[in-house]
């Protein structure tokens, strides 16, 4: 049985999440403050995480970017009860795989744990065929001073290794394997989050810009993504 946590300080939401959790099949797991969330994802081990963003203790942005600072890969969903931009952004920069507004149905947010779970599955299931049924190593792609080992899940520039989030280098890699092709939002949110990713095809946008300032690419005809004006983007 797949473990969820739900790091949430308000106990409505905490017990309804808590409740549906476990009418679904899940073990629900509850921490009301980031500190006894954050001790309760090094000692449980959940299998994902909802994680508040406005905490007592610890917010949600300084949890998830420890977490990732420690290589803890477990896949993250952020709550915001704010609907700007900069929230899901900053969440989304400091390492989450999802995030959702609050008010949010119920079934929703099953429908965005259980696609999450899936793509984090899969993406697992794809590292180990890769390193231990004797596909070829070092995989990749190799463009310009551009290198992106598929194997390692490691991307270099110059030499010099960039430290991508899970959604980050999904990215670059489906539009390496596919350079040269334009590849709409759509196609983009289908491959790299999953055909049941229920979101805004501004998730594409919002990972395209920081993925381009890691690869020192920000302009719309840059040296590696190009942006194609109403369609989406390619790698040249």
């Amino acid at each position: 049985m797949q473990k969820i946590l739900i790091i949430e300080d308000e106990p409505n939401i905490r017990e309804l999440v808590l409740y549906n959790l476990n009418q679904n099949g899940y073990k629900g797991l509850a921490a009301e403050d980031g500190l006894q969330g954050l001790s309760m994802v090094r000692e449980k081990k959940p299998d994902l995480i909802l994680l508040d963003i406005m905490l007592p203790g610890k917010n949600g942005y300084d949890i998830c970017k420890e977490l990732r600072a420690e290589g803890n890969k477990t896949p993250v969903i952020m709550l915001t009860a704010k609907n700007e931009e900069i929230d899901k952004v900053l969440g989304l920069e400091f390492g989450a795989d999802d995030y959702i507004s609050k008010p949010f149905g119920i079934r929703e947010l099953m429908a965005r744990i259980k696609a999450v779970l899936r793509r984090y599955e899969n993406g697992t299931e794809q590292e180990t065929a890769q390193n231990g049924t004797g596909k070829a190593g070092g995989a990749g792609f190799a463009i310009g001073e551009l290198v992106i080992n598929v194997e390692r899940h490691e991307v270099k520039l110059a030499d010099k290794t960039l430290e991508l989030t899970l959604k980050e280098f999904d990215l670059l890699r489906v539009l390496a394997e596919n350079r040269g092709r334009v590849m709409t939002r759509d196609q983009l949110l289908d491959k790299v989050w999953g055909f049941e990713y229920i979101g805004e095809t501004r998730t594409v946008d919002v990972h395209v810009r920081y993925l381009r300032k890691k690869l020192g690419d920000e302009d719309n005809e840059g040296k590696y993504i190009q942006t194609v004006r109403g369609i989406g983007y390619k790698m040249r």
